[in-house]
């Protein structure tokens, strides 16, 4: 799921609505307000070449990230046992388009998504046994679940990335500890990330630490770069051995987002071709930032 939304000229009448209103195009914007412009490629689509970027990107990709951090604040205030997924969804929409962004994971996949269907809401939320990319609905949130919320927002043609666990009412110690382990792997990562290091440094920290702890971690998902566009080289796996993969180079900025599962690592997706969920319904849990390579070491963007 990476990119951002179409134009309204690739809706046909009856495709849900730009807007995620969840009505039909025709019985929505149609004829009035137009969808915000999907933001240009500025760079080849040559998926294996990595983008180190320019200080006008990033400041690009600082703003965007700055901003998909403050709309996940403003969820941690908001979020409990009774609101939906959808209310989380409407939270996130709104203020994206009151700050002038565009949410960049509705309408992703127009005619190259799962089973050529486009992600139709502007966040992902992930609960319990879902690994990522959930899709909001009118499930209500109880005491005892713990959810996953994805926020990507584009800024004047930038991205920013990140993901968030929030615990629900009233957890067992080892949900709780699922969730807390997991933030740890991705600090485990992030501090793998310098210039001159192989991207499976990364991946080897967090492995080692989840494994350890009788975790698995997902293989069927991985962290990407971001910023120019959603989805960019290189993949940065959550699993590796030190010393291989991608050279990390200064100004490149990438993902990291280990998803950490309690049984099985493998995964399957839902009938609606983006869910997906742990085979044998054990809990999953996942965190995620965008990074920038810095001549010292790393920033978290979206810290």
């Amino acid at each position: 799921m990476k990119k951002g939304p179409e134009s309204s000229k690739e809706l046909s009448r009856n495709d849900p609505c730009w807007c995620g209103s969840g009505k039909k195009f025709k019985k929505c914007h149609l004829g009035r307000e137009q969808p915000p412009p999907r933001p240009k490629a500025s760079v080849s689509q040559n998926p294996r070449r990595i983008l180190i970027k320019t200080e006008e990107q990033l400041e690009g990709i600082r703003k965007s990230s700055r901003l998909t951090r403050d709309l996940l604040d403003m969820i941690e205030d908001r979020i409990e046992a009774g609101v939906s997924t959808n209310q989380i969804n409407e939270w996130v929409h709104e203020e994206t388009l009151a700050q002038g962004a565009i949410p960049a994971p509705l309408n992703y996949g127009r005619g190259k998504g799962p089973r050529g269907r486009p992600f139709p809401k502007s966040v992902c939320t992930s609960i319990n046994e879902v690994i990522c990319h959930g899709i909001p609905n009118e499930q209500i949130l109880v005491d005892g679940d713990i959810i996953n919320v994805d926020v990507t927002c584009i800024v004047d043609g930038y991205f920013g990335d990140a993901s968030r666990m929030f615990i629900i009412g009233e957890v067992p110690d080892a949900t709780r500890k699922l969730v807390e382990e997991t933030r740890k792997c991705l600090e485990l990562g992030i501090a793998q990330v310098r210039p001159g290091g192989k991207t499976g440094d990364i991946g080897h920290a967090i492995q080692t630490h989840a494994e350890s702890l009788g975790y698995s971690v997902v293989r069927d998902f991985c962290g990407h770069g971001v910023g120019v566009e959603f989805h960019e080289a290189p993949q940065i796996l959550h699993y590796g051995t030190p010393g291989t993969g991608d050279l990390m180079q200064e100004n490149m900025v990438f993902t990291i987002e280990p998803m950490i599962n309690m049984g099985r690592p493998e995964s399957r997706i839902l009938g609606d071709g983006w869910t997906a969920v742990t085979v044998d319904g054990s809990l999953s849990a996942q965190w995620e930032h965008t990074i920038h390579v810095t001549g010292e070491g790393c920033q978290v963007l979206t810290g």
